[in-house]
């Protein structure tokens, strides 16, 4: 189980200022699998496409690309913080955010 989930809001905290580094965004898709994040906004690339039935144009496409997880912290409170697990009494596994405590779903 990984600890974000699609619609986090994330912070990039490595990698190259090309790919976002320091920058914040919503999380689109994640890849437990693979350990890939797709943040809305950051690591930008171009893609060359020929025209298709959905493309009538083609061109140059720019869209996001995916990140490693481990390079992105959730964002609670406008500060990045470590993201833990705890039971509450009626069972429930929750997420907490480790710097304050606060449960966050």
């Amino acid at each position: 189980m990984t600890k974000i989930k699609t619609g986090d809001t994330v912070r990039v905290m490595s990698g190259s200022t090309e790919k976002g580094k320091g920058k914040e965004g919503k999380v689109l898709k994640v890849d437990s699998k693979k350990g890939k994040v797709l943040v809305e906004g950051i690591n930008k690339v171009k893609r060359h496409s020929k025209p298709s039935a959905q493309n009538q144009t083609g061109g140059i496409i720019e869209k996001e690309a995916p990140i490693d997880i481990s390079n992105v912290m959730y964002v609670h409170k406008g500060k990045p913080t470590r993201i833990g697990f705890k039971v509450t009494e009626d069972g429930k596994k929750v997420r907490v955010a480790k710097s304050t405590g606060d449960v966050i779903d």
